[in-house]
């Protein structure tokens, strides 16, 4: 596009020139007598009949071919203004183009954001070692669940055990227990969300091992935190095959809404 442009410009500029050499420049009379003068040093004295008849045919010739040129260069002229309202069209269409694109492209990032933003998962085991007991305990304590699996958008702190609501929505927590059986000791844990009780996962039985699991859906808005105590008097069991599991992730996020009071 840029070399279309300097050739309309060059030939733009020759018409230019050439309107000023025809219009401005030298008349039609100014040629003829300067070729009369060439041609009397050319040639010798002629006769009045014949100097004549020369002056008519160079009446006739030379002037006449001047408005054709004109008329030409006049063509010409408008053909280069045309062309080169459509390369100005053409270079505004490439701008809004560039533009879309450009928005187009903000609009995807910030998509891509938010739908990273909206990617909350986590699954944990409770310990990584030989066969072990946590409890029984005189009063409930917070399990931490230091064997973490998965924790998309990092809403797990393994350090504590409490998972918080990074983003307002609808969540899905699973819990299951594992223990050995005892007449004393049952393997129960409750499900707590901001220090209020949720669910509770409860097994017993005399002897053998005595597992039990539950699943839950909440609504929780943005900073809620939600984790797994263990209920004074209770005893779990687990080991490297990871008997005791917490996991949630978010199901789908929500606007703004009412408080839900569970």
């Amino acid at each position: 596009m840029k070399g279309l442009l300097r050739i309309l410009l060059l030939l733009e500029t020759f018409v230019f020139v050439v309107q000023q050499h025809v219009d401005g420049g030298v008349s039609g009379n100014e040629i003829s007598q300067q070729l009369s003068n060439e041609d009397r040093r050319q040639n010798p004295p002629q006769t009045d009949a014949l100097r004549d008849e020369a002056s008519t045919d160079s009446q006739q010739n030379y002037p006449v071919c001047y408005p054709d040129i004109y008329a030409a260069l006049t063509e010409l002229t408008v053909t280069v203004t045309e062309q080169k309202a459509n390369i100005r069209a053409l270079e505004t269409r490439l701008k809004d183009a560039e533009e879309a694109v450009e928005q187009q492209t903000v609009f995807l990032k910030e998509l891509n954001k938010t739908i990273n933003d909206r990617e909350i998962a986590f699954s944990t085991a409770l310990l990584e070692t030989s066969t072990q007991n946590v409890g029984p305990y005189t009063t409930d304590i917070t399990l931490n669940y230091k064997v973490v699996f998965t924790n998309v958008g990092n809403a797990y702190n393994p350090n504590t055990g409490i998972f918080t609501a990074p983003l307002k929505g609808v969540y899905v927590f699973q819990i299951s227990v594992y223990g050995e059986g005892h007449p004393s000791y049952p393997s129960s844990v409750y499900l707590i969300k901001n220090g209020q009780r949720v669910v509770m996962v409860h097994g017993q039985q005399a002897s053998n091992a005595v597992t039990a699991s539950k699943g839950v859906v909440l609504i929780l808005e943005v900073g809620d935190v939600v984790f797994v105590r263990l209920w004074a008097g209770s005893r779990l069991q687990d080991n490297k095959n990871y008997h005791n599991t917490f996991s949630g992730y978010l199901l789908f996020p929500l606007g703004e809404s009412k408080n839900v009071i569970w």
